[in-house]
């Protein structure tokens, strides 16, 4: 898919936990902020929330309409203070808001103990997910929410590397321009 394709993902990074995917709806691109729910690259706000439903594995459970991107969105803004500044207890409280609008039912499937999540409004869908993903991220590895290592991104990522070393968001393109940074700087001191 290429970048005019209305469905393509112009996201430089995507299929991270889906509480970070949202946090990554928002890019830098060629030093301007890129927002794939803000109407640009052709796209309409609603348009960007269906590619970001689809990319998530989302879009059959929940529709993309102007109140689940509201909702979405408010999601996004709650996420990002927390994971900026986990301490802020400001930005747990907005995660929390998020959270009032859905819960965890307890099932019993054929395989056994099963869960399904419940909304108050299934517009609120999509960021009681995240919200919930970024909880059991917490729970599993907080130290391993890292931010990209450039200094010119604002993309995050969950590290799961072997050793948790893991600096940049794509060695591809953050990693490798800061190894060519430092090969210049090397070659020019020369």
């Amino acid at each position: 898919m290429t970048a005019t394709d209305p469905a393509a993902d112009p996201r430089p990074l995507t299929g991270e936990p889906v509480a970070l995917d949202l946090l990554n709806t928002r890019w830098m691109q060629e030093g301007e902020l890129a927002d794939l729910f803000a109407g640009a690259f052709g796209l309409a706000r609603v348009e960007g929330l269906r590619i970001w439903l689809e990319s998530t594995g989302l879009a059959g459970r929940f529709r993309a309409d102007a109140p689940t991107l509201v909702h979405l969105m408010t999601a996004r803004e709650a996420l990002a203070r927390a994971v900026a500044d986990p301490a802020d207890e400001s930005a747990r409280a907005l995660v929390d808001a998020v959270l009032e609008h859905g819960r965890i039912r307890a099932t019993l499937t054929a395989e056994g103990p099963g869960e399904r999540a419940e909304f108050d409004d299934p517009t609120w869908g999509p960021a009681w997910t995240a919200a919930r993903n970024y909880l059991e991220l917490l729970a599993t590895a907080p130290d391993r929410i890292r931010k990209c290592a450039s200094e010119t991104c604002i993309l995050h990522f969950h590290d799961t590397s072997r050793n948790g070393t893991r600096r940049w968001c794509s060695m591809a393109v953050c990693g490798n321009r800061a190894k060519a940074s430092r090969h210049y700087a090397r070659t020019r001191e020369r």
